[in-house]
């Protein structure tokens, strides 16, 4: 996720030291306001951090007959220069740089055809909401948002102004993931259930989240919103169900300065660049030393504040590492969820329950840091294992369906079906919009309320007018179920 907002100071106070005016004219931009190549879409992108830039390439490079970046949006400037300089390197047309307080400004000068939101969580709803008020359509990286009351503003302003908002669940479009969508449709394991779901993150990619925004939920809302919400939107969508009731439980034990200590550390310390304890520390990270994170974030410093590199032990972290969630959807099924930041091992295991037998998978991801030239949600080799389980018979393996990159193989395939101009039909119905967008956001959102509360939530008290999202047909209750054999 990118780091429109990625500061220490309130981005309002921010925004008002930033000569708005002066920051789009000094970094400008090489095409006229307002105008365009004929036959091409015309995009915005609001937040130019490390996620945004699957999206930069996208437009720089990747669609170009049938797309165009105009116009980038963002607190720091350096960040917008970087992502300038990136337009550069690849031959593409300069997008205008607009500072936080010119969005407006830049959607009246460029009338986008879109808008892509990749800014910290908290600020997904309010540049989503102003861009369908000025007549675009938006694309907007998970979650959507990261409370019901955010969703639920979103909702309304989608059925105010008629716009569309499409949610980027590239984990939808990855092969492996997709052939469990295939198997589950063809009825291999009958009408489903139950679900266990467990995901583990390592002591790379898991310790991240503590170094960075996420860290506090006052951006990040917590795991079981900005990382989980690519899980719930898997099993609602290979379920083809929407969640009604949710209960949780949730602890920070690992990333804790106790835990600092109990591994030999004085305590915790501001960050890794100034550590006094950095030689001892595994979790050192050196932003000097990797030429992406320096360029990125700790040569931008100056402008925001903003520290990549934060202390993973500090008192000041307000997330949990460690997640429990049962989740009951409308179609009867119950999920057990699991999400812990700190495993020997990245991937996931989960298994359904079905009334002909278990559909089980197993994927092992390689070690991923955002920022750095590792992969993102990379699969290792033959690290898929898909595994059938007939309630009396032999088991059944499957070669698992090839995906290349990030998230699996699945960034390609959704870049072809957010920018083609007419992406082949899709019998899988992997495209999500705000519907799905909602029902994954708020499992995270009722769990939170576990949290506080201790009580199960109902996800209709605390959403409003949400609609099931558009799903493919799946074995149901009351297909015929075949009597097992009396040996095997």
């Amino acid at each position: 996720m990118a780091h429109f907002d990625e500061i220490s100071v309130d981005r309002r106070t921010f925004v008002k030291t930033v000569s708005a005016a002066g920051l789009s004219l000094a970094l400008g931009g090489t095409e006229a306001l307002g105008q365009s190549k004929p036959g091409r879409k015309r995009y915005a992108i609001v937040g130019t951090g490390v996620r945004s830039q699957m999206y930069q390439d996208a437009l720089y490079y990747g669609y170009t007959d049938h797309a165009e970046l105009v116009a980038i949006c963002d607190t720091n400037p350096g960040r917008l220069k970087l992502a300038q300089e990136r337009a550069k390197r690849n031959k593409a047309p300069i997008p205008q740089a607009y500072a936080a307080a010119d969005f407006d400004t830049m959607i009246a000068a460029h009338r986008p055809d879109q808008v892509i939101v990749t800014t910290v969580d908290c600020f997904h709803h309010e540049y989503i909401i102003r861009a369908m008020q000025a007549g675009c359509d938006v694309i907007t990286e998970k979650p959507m948002t990261n409370t019901s009351e955010r969703c639920q503003e979103i909702l309304d302003a989608i059925e105010q102004t008629g716009r569309k908002c499409r949610v980027t669940f590239n984990y939808r479009y990855s092969p492996p993931r997709t052939q469990i969508k295939d198997l589950l449709m063809s009825g291999i394991a009958g009408d489903i259930l139950s679900v266990d779901f467990h995901w583990l993150l390592n002591t790379h990619h898991g310790a991240d989240y503590f170094r960075r925004w996420h860290r506090q939920k006052k951006f990040s809302e917590g795991l079981l919103l900005h990382k989980a919400t690519h899980h719930f939107d898997l099993v609602n969508w290979w379920l083809s169900a929407a969640p009604t009731e949710v209960y949780a439980t949730g602890k920070r034990e690992f990333y804790t300065p106790v835990m600092a200590k109990r591994m030999g550390l004085a305590g915790a310390h501001d960050r890794c660049l100034t550590c006094p304890e950095k030689d001892k520390c595994g979790f050192y990270l050196d932003l000097a030393s990797n030429p992406a994170l320096k360029e990125l974030y700790l040569d931008n410093e100056k402008y925001d504040n903003y520290h990549r590199d934060q202390c993973v032990w500090s008192p000041e972290i307000d997330i949990q590492d460690t997640m429990n969630v049962l989740v009951k959807y409308d179609n009867h099924v119950t999920m057990a969820y699991s999400l812990n930041a700190f495993n020997a091992w990245e991937g996931y295991t989960i298994a359904f329950n079905g009334t002909k037998g278990r559909l089980e998978q197993t994927a092992v991801e390689n070690i991923y840091v955002s920022g750095t030239a590792t992969t993102q949600g990379a699969i290792k080799p033959k690290g898929i294992t898909t595994t059938f389980i007939p309630i009396r018979g032999p088991a059944q393996n499957f070669e698992a369906w090839a995906g290349e990159g990030p998230h699996g193989g699945g960034d390609r395939v959704m870049l072809d079906d957010l920018f083609l101009p007419n992406p082949p039909k899709d019998k899988y119905q992997r495209a999500a919009d705000q519907r799905a967008g909602a029902a994954s956001l708020l499992i995270g959102a009722a769990a939170n309320r576990c949290f506080a509360t201790g009580k199960p939530v109902k996800i209709s008290e605390i959403i409003r007018g949400l609609e099931s999202p558009d799903y493919p047909a799946m074995p149901t209750h009351e297909d015929r179920v075949p009597m097992p054999g009396k040996s095997g």
